[in-house]
This record gives structure tokens, sequence and C-alpha cells, in this order.
């Protein structure tokens, strides 16, 4: 089965600092965060290292791993970094000939400095990420059973409609995960194409952010699901999604986006786990509790892997919980691929870890 990925390829330079040399603030009314240093004053860290990343970059390492025969399309600079990036997809078995290098710009980096929770705060240079154009998109790179799309940078999201058609055009099923620049910058043409994706990947912040554009056409609030005794406060199926004062139930939310579209619609949520909306209605696989080291890159290797098991034939509540699994082992590491499984590894642990993720399912008819 072969599979092409496309979007972001970066090199991360991650500096990891003990919890009691950065100070952290929270807000006690909302979700963020904010980690401090203090200006003009050296921090000691514990370890400072370079790895490859970026969406494309992360998802073709995973879908190789998984045993695809994986290429993937990225815009790269003319530069050492690009080298690095092309020499890792190498020693992964990820066929780099799509691969397009430009001049104009260096390629994509980003600093990371991860402490306390490790959930890092990053600094991000896009740099040749932002020149993927239509002349870049050769016909035979489509030539897939599975084109998966990350988040596009800047003027290169203006891609997104021609990536999805041509995918189309070829028999390749369409696998996204736009980031939230993405989808609030450029919403017109997202909707335009949502009805060529088989599986629309976002987190809990991205649907927020897709709430005001949505009740222009739905309306707001909408039928609740049914809620066990003890459903915890952050749930998604109570709490639903907002943005702006306005507020949509989960099942309005996911209805509506079905409705533009798409097969499938996946949303990460955090410790609340991930939901999985189709045609007959919604599943939840919870959240594998792990040591974290460092959340980046969960999301790329939740959507990558559900796509490529689901690609392969592998039943939804299955690939919910490989998903699940490979997500939870990338965040037991500094780096978004160290902890990338293979397939065999992650099925076995599927398989050993069934009752520990069990996968609750609420029909549209409930």
């Amino acid at each position: 089965m072969k599979a092409l990925t496309v979007g972001g390829a970066m090199i991360d330079t991650i500096a990891l600092i003990d919890s009691d040399r950065i100070e952290r603030m929270g807000l006690a009314n909302a979700d963020t965060g904010f980690l401090l240093l203090e200006e003009g004053r050296k921090t000691e860290a514990r370890d400072i290292s370079a790895h490859c990343g970026g969406g494309a970059v992360n998802a073709a390492v995973s879908m190789a791993r998984l045993g695809l025969d994986t290429a993937t399309l990225v815009k790269l600079g003319k530069d050492a970094r690009a080298d690095q990036i092309l020499a890792r997809l190498a020693d992964e078995g990820v066929s780099t000939r799509f691969a397009v290098r430009d001049g104009r710009l260096p390629t994509g980096a980003s600093v990371m400095v991860a402490a306390h929770d490790r959930n890092a705060a990053i600094f991000t240079f896009r740099g040749a990420n932002t020149l993927l154009q239509t002349a870049d998109l050769r016909d035979d790179a489509f030539a897939m059973d599975l084109v998966y799309i990350s988040g596009l940078s800047n003027e290169s999201a203006a891609c997104f409609g021609d990536l999805v058609r041509r995918a189309g055009a070829a028999g390749a099923m369409v696998a996204t995960n736009p980031g939230l620049r993405q989808l609030t910058a450029r919403q017109d043409a997202f909707y335009g194409c949502l009805d060529g994706v088989g599986i629309l990947s976002i987190n809990r912040a991205e649907g927020d952010a897709l709430v005001p554009s949505l009740i222009a056409e739905f309306g707001e609030g909408g039928p609740a699901l049914p809620l066990d005794a003890g459903e915890p406060p952050y749930s998604l199926v109570g709490r639903g999604f907002a943005s702006g004062g306005f507020q949509m139930s989960a099942r309005a939310f996911f209805q509506a986006i079905l409705s533009k579209g798409p097969g499938r619609v996946l949303v990460t949520a955090g410790r609340d786990g991930s939901y999985l909306a189709d045609s007959a209605g919604l599943h939840h696989c919870p959240v594998l509790e792990v040591e974290v080291a460092g959340t980046a890159g969960a999301g790329d290797a939740f959507g990558s892997t559900f796509a490529a098991l689901t690609c392969q034939g592998l039943p939804v509540e299955d690939a919910l919980r490989a998903a699940a699994i490979n997500a939870a082992s990338v965040v037991g590491h500094i780096d978004t691929q160290t902890g990338l499984l293979t397939r065999d590894a992650l099925l076995d642990r599927v398989a050993q870890l069934k009752d520990t993720l069990p996968i609750r399912f609420w029909a549209w008819g409930e």
C-alpha cells in the first residue's frame, strides 16, 4: 500500500529545562499557561538537541514504520537543514523523489522550550514551508492509496484544494490534519474541499475555532448526547465546542461538519481522549496514561496512525486504540519521532490494551 504525505518539514531544536529553573504561570479562568524566562540571564538546560520534525515528515516516518510504501512532498531550502531532513527520511525508507528545494528561503526550523508538564513553548520559523505552489505538484505524486495532507503554512495553504482534487482524481483516500491558521484564515477554501476528504483530523481548539462559521449555517446550541453519571467536566460530549461567545453541542458540531462532506471527523481532546464521528454515530477512545516528556508530534502520530491503519482495513475501534497508543508512545520522548512504533509492535499493544482502552459509541439516533 502506497502513501504520500504533504506539508511541513522542520528542524526542531529542543531545550529541556528543569522545572525549578523556569517559572510557570497559569490563568484561573482559561486553559492558557505561560513559561517565564528572566531576561538578561542564562538559564541552565538539562539538554539541548536537534531533531527532524514537521507535520509531513512526522507522518511519513509514522506511516513507513507501519509498513506503507511512503513518499513525502515537502518544500525545503538549499541548506544544511534540508540535507539533514532528506538524510533522516532516507534512513526511515521514505522516498524524497517529490521533495522540492527552493533557494528563496531557508528550510523551516523551530525552537522548543520544555519544562514543568513538558507542554513546550515553541518558536517557529516556517521558511520554505510557505513556498509550496501548484507548479510543485507532480501528477505522478498522487498515484497512491492514501494522501495525507498535514498543516500548510501561509501561502502554501492555497494549494489545499488542488491537493485534494488531484488525490481524488487519482483514486486516493484523502486524510488531512490542517492547522489552526489554515482553518481560520482560509475557511471558505477549507469548507469547499471537504467533500473530497475521507478523514478530517483536528484537535479540540481547532474545532472550537470553527464554531462561529458553523453557527451561521446550522445555528447555535443543538441536541446533546446522553451522558453517564460522573462524566468528567472536561468531557467533550458534555462541554461541546465553543468560541467567541458561541456554543454548539458535540452532536450538532459533528453532524454539521459531516454534512460538509468528509467521511469521518476525528477530534483529539487531550486528557479526554479522542472522538471519531461518521455516518453511524460517534466513537470515543480514552487517552492512554503515560509519563509525558513532550507533547509535540502527538497529533501527527494520532492522525497518521488512524489514517494508515483504516486504509489498510483495520476496524475503526482498533485503529482508534492504535492511534492512542502511538501518540502516547510519542509523548514519552522529547522529540516527535523516536516513540513511533512499528506495525507489529503497535498491533501487539492494541491486543494487550483492549480492556484499558474501551471504545464507547453513541448512535445518532440516541
